[in-house]
């Protein structure tokens, strides 16, 4: 009987720390998620905020452009170098203090990176950045052409508009698609982890029901 219950204690013991490794793996993988998403929509937001400002202070407008066609051009102009700049803030703000943690060559540290409660944050910049930033960045591309090429040449933002709507097109569909296969991979996860869980739980409770069974027959 003690040959057994010591067994019993020791693979209790070792799922047990086999679960919480898994755990602390999880994390360290959602970190680095995170650190990577904050670094792509910093940069992408920097990068693509300049060339809007730049756009709107370095064209050259005839004054004979209709009023409508510049406000819609301030207006989208605004809006890009809005969205960009609230994203590079949440990843400025968060950034730091999940690359601190990253350094730290401890499994436990963990515990201290605010990337899980953030987690909302991440993923406001994320989208900001990469989904909707870059949909009105090309918007603008668009009606820039319309503004600068107006009293010149009918053509070319006619040219211009033709070739960024389908970009657009693929770039919602790829988006779309995109975020449906991270959810199916995530939710395949998710309901493997759940059944290992499960296994380990029957093992478990099979492993405490023949312990018990070996006191009653002591």
């Amino acid at each position: 009987m003690s040959d057994s219950y010591s067994q019993w204690v020791t693979v209790s013991y070792i799922n047990e720390m086999s679960n919480q490794h898994t755990m602390q793996a999880l994390s360290w993988r959602r970190l680095y998620l995170a650190r990577a998403k904050l670094k792509a929509s910093s940069r992408t937001s920097a990068l693509l905020s300049g060339f809007a400002m730049v756009a709107m202070v370095e064209i050259q407008l005839d004054p004979k452009t209709p009023d409508g066609l510049l406000i819609a051009f301030s207006i989208i102009t605004t809006l890009v170098v809005a969205v960009h700049l609230l994203a590079l803030m949440i990843s400025t703000c968060i950034l730091p203090n999940i690359e601190s943690v990253s350094n730290i060559h401890n499994i436990g540290a963990v515990q201290e990176s605010p990337h899980d409660r953030m987690h909302w944050y991440i993923e406001m910049a994320w989208i900001s950045s990469t989904g909707v930033g870059i949909l009105l960045f090309l918007a603008q591309m668009a009606i820039l052409a319309w503004v600068r090429f107006h009293g010149m040449s009918q053509n070319a933002p006619i040219a211009s508009t033709v070739i960024i709507f389908p970009v657009l097109v693929v770039f919602v569909a790829f988006a779309v698609h995109f975020y449906r296969q991270l959810i199916a991979h995530k939710y395949e996860r998710s309901t493997k982890g759940l059944a290992e869980l499960e296994s380990m739980a029957n093992d478990l409770v099979v492993g405490s029901t023949r312990n018990n069974g070996s006191v009653q027959n002591v």
